[in-house]
């Protein structure tokens, strides 16, 4: 059992766990998720870390076919906000890349989820690891985590 499924089983969150077979060959572990367990895009989460000069780091969690608008973040967060790098997100996480869960981390971070992930029953996380996913609703890992649901994707405007 990993850390986040510990923080939920406690919590009394009811939740169940997918496991495919991870290719070490894929390029995008979001998009192999929604491939190797026949799902929604919309419907799978990825987590990723952002850092803010003054306060340090926090996590976003968005549908995986989308791009995080870090200028949100900054506006949310008050400050200036960067993706941080692959090293900094592993260790302030505790978990690979590609296996960072919105749910338990190494240090306490503030969480932020998009907008889009109430209106599904469910939505799919990863479970700290590669080839595992965890299925649990919005507003469960919401409450988990004292998140905060706010628009994180990118939007394009042109004419």
């Amino acid at each position: 059992m990993t850390p986040a499924i510990i923080v939920a089983t406690n919590a009394k969150i009811p939740s169940r766990l997918k496991q495919y077979e991870h290719d070490t060959t894929a390029s995008a572990c979001g998009l192999e998720r929604v491939e190797k367990l026949s799902l929604d895009p919309g419907r799978v989460f990825k987590a990723l870390i952002f850092e803010m000069p003054q306060k340090g780091f926090a996590v976003s969690a968005l549908p995986v076919t989308q791009q995080l608008d870090l200028k949100v973040c900054a506006r949310l967060i008050g400050e200036e906000a960067r993706r941080a790098d692959s090293a900094d997100a592993e260790r302030i996480s505790g978990h690979p890349i590609g296996g960072i869960s919105p749910l338990q981390h190494r240090h306490q971070l503030s969480l932020l989820i998009d907008v889009s992930a109430p209106f599904f029953d469910s939505i799919f996380v990863s479970a700290e690891r590669w080839s595992l996913e965890r299925e649990l609703a919005a507003h469960d890992r919401a409450r988990l985590t004292s998140a905060r649901f706010t628009t994180l994707k990118k939007t394009h405007h042109g004419a």
